[in-house]
């Protein structure tokens, strides 16, 4: 079988935890963050926000792709098995090629092997990975993992190809992630309803700790008369997924009641054929506060979000937030509260809601003020954090 193939990468575990290392280094409290790369920012605000909130461990790096690119071998190896699972799906453009390059069973036990080669060269009181792409648990080491999706939590949407689920033998591997931790955290309800229902995960386990913005969280510039600039913003790199066309039909439904209403995209660059309509592509992240803050209404008709932090951005500058009622987007967007919740792919009920809040600036001001203080309440980076940090230190003390 695939999985018990010989690996062909030549390194071999000799070493055990805490061998050869100094008195003084054993001494040390040490924790070891596991991630793919740096990007998406979650990775990199997670892992500082643990360093602040664990000052006197040690948090080491430990980046997947890093360790692959210095085994060009292995990498080879895995684009064949990915051609092998998935050649015929990625020829007929239903999964892409960087979707599964890290579900494959070889990648999968190959990464294993090289994280456990990594921490046993250090005394770890804990492991924790970002994500659940692999298993970074190490025997005798508490892990934990943090997430924003599951991939059986896609059945939970309704217009969900279940074609475009991965093969038996994945999930399988997969349900071993969520067995092999000691907590998993995770991002949104529906998720942990997921880890629960759909991975036997036990709820003492499963704890829903929120996220946080990969803004600036300072205080934010606030424009009085932003409310009545009639500009609808739309933050998203995947058009297609993030509900961009059936917003052009909405606007479309919009400008014939606020012919003076402006849509604004950033993020991508889609061909768009309808006046008021602005495309800028994508930016620096440092730069899109600079659109929240002009921007009167925030949507973002999704069909799939495993966690959606452009919501929180958004929020966190007052806005109020049209949006559909999927994944983790009832957490945060309160339907008449803190904006308005409407069904994916429904043209007409999203032009409803959005001529709604045009008709009335301080319904927007309103809910914009609501959401700001959930925001404040609940989504920040130091406060999930804060929240798991609490469940690490009551395990490994």
């Amino acid at each position: 079988m695939i999985a018990k193939l010989p690996l062909l990468d030549t390194e071999a575990i000799h070493a055990t935890p805490g061998a050869n290392l100094s008195s003084a280094e054993t001494t040390r409290l040490r924790g070891a963050f596991i991630r793919t790369r740096s990007w998406p920012a979650a990775n990199e605000n997670v892992y500082r926000a643990l360093k602040e909130q664990l000052p006197t461990y040690d948090i080491d790096l430990i980046e997947i792709e890093s360790l692959l690119k210095q085994r060009p071998l292995i990498v080879a190896l895995n684009v064949l098995f990915v051609v092998w699972y998935y050649g015929l799906d990625i020829v007929r453009r239903r999964r892409k090629f960087k979707d599964c390059f890290f579900r494959t069973p070889y990648i999968f036990h190959t990464i294993k092997r090289l994280v456990s080669q990594q921490i046993a060269q250090k005394q770890y009181s804990f492991s924790f990975q970002m994500q659940s792409l692999f298993d970074a648990s190490t025997e005798g080491t508490p892990h934990f993992l943090y997430t924003d999706h599951t991939h059986l939590a896609n059945l939970y949407y309704a217009n969900f190809d279940k074609r475009k689920l991965y093969s038996e033998q994945w999930i399988a591997l997969e349900r071993t992630i969520y067995q092999n931790t000691i907590v998993n955290f995770c991002r949104s309800s529906n998720i942990r309803r997921s880890l629960i229902d759909q991975y036997d995960s036990s709820p003492d386990k499963t704890v829903c700790v929120y996220a946080g913005s990969n803004t600036e969280q300072h205080p934010v510039a606030f424009n009085e008369n932003k409310y009545t600039s009639k500009q609808i913003l739309f933050v998203g790199m995947d058009w297609e997924r993030k509900g961009g066309p059936v917003l052009l039909e909405a606007f479309k439904l919009v400008i014939k009641h606020h012919p003076d209403a402006e849509l604004m995209i950033v993020g991508c660059t889609p061909q768009v054929d309808v006046p008021q309509c602005k495309v800028v592509a994508r930016v620096p992240i440092d730069q899109v506060s600079m659109f929240y803050e002009e921007a009167a209404i925030f949507c973002l008709p999704t069909k799939l979000e495993p966690f959606g932090v452009v919501f929180v951005e958004a929020m966190n500058h007052r806005l109020p937030v049209v949006a559909t009622n999927v994944g983790a987007v009832p957490d945060f967007i309160l339907n008449g509260e803190t904006g308005y919740i409407v069904e994916p792919d429904n043209a007409t009920e999203l032009a409803q809601a959005l001529i709604a809040l045009l008709d009335d600036p301080e319904k927007c001001r309103t809910l914009g003020n609501n959401a700001y203080m959930l925001v404040k309440k609940r989504y920040s980076w130091e406060n999930a954090v804060e929240a798991m940090q609490a469940h690490i230190l009551a395990t490994i003390k």
